[in-house]
Formats: structure tokens, sequence, C-alpha cells
């Protein structure tokens, strides 16, 4: 046995598994089941930003592989390439030189978007959230260019190797300061709600997701470092958008003016359709995957005004429709042969509280103490509830898949 070339193939395979955003069970899960294939006893330790991987070889000194894993990105087709062909290595066990190719054969088949489809992407993003949290119809088009001007922000300063804090304080700072401008020229007629729409792209979606996924999984220090991850970008937002409007509240008029809440369930799901198809293409997803996350998306928001037309406040409403969510996303995982992050992650977009951190910055910088804190309280509230949904499905799914491995090898 090529116990190198083996261990390296592993470790190849699961860098690249943590570098498109898969979560961590799914990356330890994938080395270690490509190595039981090859009969091999092996341990694997992944966190975020580090994989070790050990080769008890029969008779010899173990083997280990330690790969750094730097700051990786929202690809969920390179997350289902990479977890089909860690099932084909299973099924097929090749020569470990074969497999090896096989990873870097892969890297080449992973879909990517150009400038122009990712540019697109974020003013769809933008404009349908826009739209969404009650925008009117120049407004969702503004917040749709804004949604681009941080889409140009990310990616020069991406270029020049800025960390993801300082791009997001630099995206929201110059995309709310715009908006804010365009208010006091009579051009936008509600800035907060511009703004809001565009901070969605910000909204560190996958992290959010991953963060409740690891948790429940029991990889708690997973868990806690993308929950730290996920504070820091809210602070990020935040601090940006307060600097954007204390500049403008210095420079220019007070901004004012406000969308209407609930502009009604059917514009509410044609925003869902169109806000869910832009992040279908910042999250990289691909072909028919598209249309199945934006079912998701437009199921989810019809859940949660479902539950509160029942009577549910928002909290409950919340809870359910992430329930929602979270069992669409495995239904379609078990269906399609593909990850459920891929679902669960756009589908459970329109629940995210961007708007709750909006808000909660600016009582803060308003001096309004008693609505930050309630405001605060809030979206602490809603996210919470959000994990609770995705933890009960995703633990019953988890349980039932093993009763049925454990089943099948009683019989």
């Amino acid at each position: 046995m090529e116990y190198i070339t083996l261990l390296d193939m592993a470790s190849s395979l699961g860098y690249h598994l943590a570098m498109c955003g898969a979560e961590t069970f799914r990356v330890e899960e994938a080395v270690l089941r490509t190595l039981h294939a090859y009969g091999q006893n092996a341990e694997c330790f992944s966190i975020p930003n580090l994989l070790i991987i050990t080769l008890n070889i029969p008779g010899g000194e173990p083997m280990t592989r330690i790969r750094r894993i730097g700051y990786h990105g929202n690809d969920m087709d390179g997350v289902e390439q990479y977890s089909n062909l860690s099932r084909r290595i299973c099924a097929e066990t090749p020569e470990p030189k074969v497999a090896l190719q096989w990873v870097s054969d892969t890297a080449g088949r992973v879909k990517k978007y150009g400038i122009c489809a990712s540019l697109l992407g974020n003013f769809l993003g933008a404009s349908g959230f826009c739209l969404f949290f009650g925008g009117s119809l120049p407004d969702t088009l503004l917040s749709g260019l804004l949604g681009i001007l941080i889409g140009l922000v990310n990616r020069f300063t991406s270029r020049l190797h800025a960390n993801p804090f300082f791009s997001t304080v630099a995206a929201s700072y110059l995309m709310s300061l715009v908006a804010y401008l365009l208010n006091d020229m009579g051009i936008c007629e509600a800035p907060n709600t511009v703004i809001i729409g565009a901070l969605m792209i910000l909204v560190p979606g996958l992290l959010i997701t991953n963060a409740m996924r690891d948790v429940i999984f029991g990889d708690t220090n997973s868990g806690i470092n993308r929950i730290v991850q996920v504070l820091l970008i809210a602070v990020a937002i935040a601090m940006g958008t307060a600097a954007a409007w204390s500049t403008a509240a210095y420079l220019l008029s007070p901004p004012s003016g406000l969308g209407t809440p609930f502009p009604g369930l059917a514009i509410e799901l044609i925003a869902s359709l169109i806000g869910c198809i832009g992040f279908s293409i910042l999250f990289n997803v691909h072909g028919f995957g598209i249309s199945f996350c934006v079912l998701g998306g437009m199921m989810t928001w019809a859940v949660y005004r479902l539950a509160g037309y029942l009577g549910c406040g928002v909290v409950l409403s919340n809870f359910w429709a992430s329930f929602a969510a979270s069992l669409f996303s495995e239904c379609m995982a078990r269906i399609r042969k593909y990850p459920a992050i891929s679902y669960l992650v756009v589908s459970v977009f329109p629940l995210l509280p961007g708007a709750g951190i909006y808000y909660t910055m600016l009582y803060a910088v308003n001096g309004d103490m008693a609505a930050f804190a309630s405001k605060g309280a809030e979206t602490a509230a809603i996210a919470g509830s959000l994990a609770m949904g995705i933890l009960l499905v995703s633990t019953a799914v988890r349980m039932w898949t093993i009763w049925k491995i454990e089943h099948s090898h009683r019989k």
C-alpha cells in the first residue's frame, strides 16, 4: 500500500472540501470514509482553519498530515463535486495515485461564475431583498446597484489580500454613504430599506448555517470558531454603517424614509425568488440546483407568513420556517444525492436577521438604548430560533441515518 500517496489523497480531498465551505463533520466524514474504504485505520480532526489526519500503519509508526485552511468562500458546487468524488473513490477504490489524480482533476471541473455573472448575483440579491423589505421600485433598483458596488469593493480588497473584517467595514461604509447621499439629493426615498437590501449580501449566511450544523453534530470548537467569525462580521457591518450614518449626519441633512413593512405575500414571494436567484449565484450553485434553492426560499417565507397568520410570534414563526427549510433541504439532499447545505444555505436566507443587525446599530448610534436593547434581544432570539429549527431536523435525520446503517448491518 502506498501510504504516503493515500495520505496525500485524503488530505487533499479534505482540504478542498474545507476551502469550498463544507461543514466540519462533512470534511471529517469524507476523509475517514475514504481511508476506511482502503482498509486503513485513521483519525481526522478538523476545525475551520486546520485539518489533521493520522494514518495508523499496521506494524509501523503512525503517519500524520497537517493542512492549514486559509480563508474560504461560498462554493456549493465545489462541495457537491468533492462529496460525490468521495463516494466514487469509496465505491471503486482505485490505486492511490489514480485517486489522487481524480482529486486534482475535480478542481478543474468545479464550475465558476465569471465577474459579470457574480455582479448580476449581487444586483439580484440586493434588489430582491430591498423589495422584500418594502422598498419601492426605484429604491429596489438603487439597492441592486449598491449591491454591485459591494461586489466591486470586495473584489478590490480581496486582490489586496485585505482581511474579511476590513473588507466588510469598507463595503458597508461606502455603500451606506452613497445611499445617504442619494437620499439627500432626493433620488433615494427610503435609504434604510435600500441599505438593508444591499447589506444582505454581507450577511455571512454560510457561516451562520455551518456554525449551527457544527454545534448540532458535536463539533463545538468549530461551531464556536464560526460563531465568533459571524459576530465579527456583524460588528464590521455595524461599524461601517454607523460610520456612514455619522458622516452623513455631519455633512448632509439627516437621512430619513422607510419602506413599507410586509408589502404583501405575493410581492414578498416574488422578491424572495429574485433574491434567492442572486444568492444562488453568489454561493456558486449551478444547474437545476438553483431552481430547488429558489423553491426552498419561497417555501420558507410562505411557512413564516402562515405561522404568523396562525398566531405565532416573530420568534416562533422563524422557528417553524427554519424547520421547514431544513426538512426541505434534507429531503432534496436524499432525492438528488447532493449535500443538504447546498439547499439550506439559500432556503433559509429570507429569515436571516439582516434588518435586525442594521436597526440595532441605528438605535445605538442615535442613543436610543432602550430600542437598542430591545432590537438586539429580538435579533438574538431570531438567530436562536433558526438554530433550533435546523437542530431538530438535522438531529432527527442523523439519528435515522445511524439507525438505518446499524439495522442493515444486523441483517
